[in-house]
């Protein structure tokens, strides 16, 4: 597993798609924080914390964790290696977990460089060192396991096609509608008692409880199960090959 989990994350690099996703994402992200005049330049927000960051990386993934996923199955299903793969001395759960952490890392390698944002925001509040690093880690790690669950959503969507541009197009359809749709549900007030229910289903609600400094079992045992729960959907399609 530990060879195949190389090649894939070898195969980002080789290609133009690692750097390509590492740099427009420290791009928008700087531009945000730092350069346009917006709610979320952190110069002009008026206090030292990383709030606008963690604001908006989540919106960014929707669009970029789906471009590094897309290709994961779909590709070898286009070219016609997937039966190759599956020749190889491991099972479906070794091939989706070697992939889907070869996926992680790209991100978490993505996300290092952000560690400067907090140093910058650390050395030059008043005074020094005048913010919440609680939060802040707190926030780092909802924001990996937001990355893991739509990780696992464009894993998921990658098996069911063999065209990268559709396995990105349902990634991105399922993504928004677990991070934004309950959301929108929810202010529809359309349940009435169960509103709140409504809220709790999605991504966003788990991810703000965490951004606020807040590490809820009951969080980490939500994204966890949705990145279970989806790389059992690509478990279940993939073995459907053999039907």
């Amino acid at each position: 597993m530990f060879a195949l989990y190389k090649k894939e994350l070898a195969t980002y690099f080789h290609s133009l798609i690692a750097y390509l996703v590492i740099v427009v994402f420290l791009i928008i992200i700087s531009l945000f924080l730092w350069v346009f005049p917006t709610e979320y330049n952190v110069l002009n927000f008026g206090y030292a914390n990383l709030d606008s960051f963690f604001l908006i990386t989540p919106i960014v993934f929707l669009f970029l964790i789906p471009a590094i996923s897309m290709r994961l199955f779909a590709e070898e299903k286009k070219s016609g290696t997937i039966e190759l793969l599956f020749t190889r001395p491991l099972s479906e759960i070794e091939i989706i977990a070697a992939k889907y952490l070869a996926g992680f890392s790209l991100i978490l390698i993505a996300l290092l460089p952000t560690i400067i944002y907090v140093f910058t925001v650390y050395r030059y509040s008043f005074p020094i060192s005048n913010i919440d690093l609680g939060v802040i880690w707190g926030s780092y790690l909802g924001l990996l396991l937001l990355a893991a669950a739509f990780l696992a959503v464009g894993i998921f969507a990658s098996s069911l096609t063999d065209n990268q541009i559709v396995a990105f197009l349902i990634s991105v359809s399922i993504s928004a509608f677990a991070y934004l749709g309950f959301e929108i549900i929810y202010s529809l007030d359309l349940f009435g008692q169960f509103d709140l229910f409504v809220k709790t289903l999605g991504i966003q609600a788990h991810y703000s409880s965490m951004r606020r400094g807040v590490i809820d079992l009951r969080d980490l045992i939500y994204f966890l199960s949705i990145s279970a729960m989806f790389l059992l959907f690509t478990h279940t399609i993939l073995t459907k090959r053999k039907w």
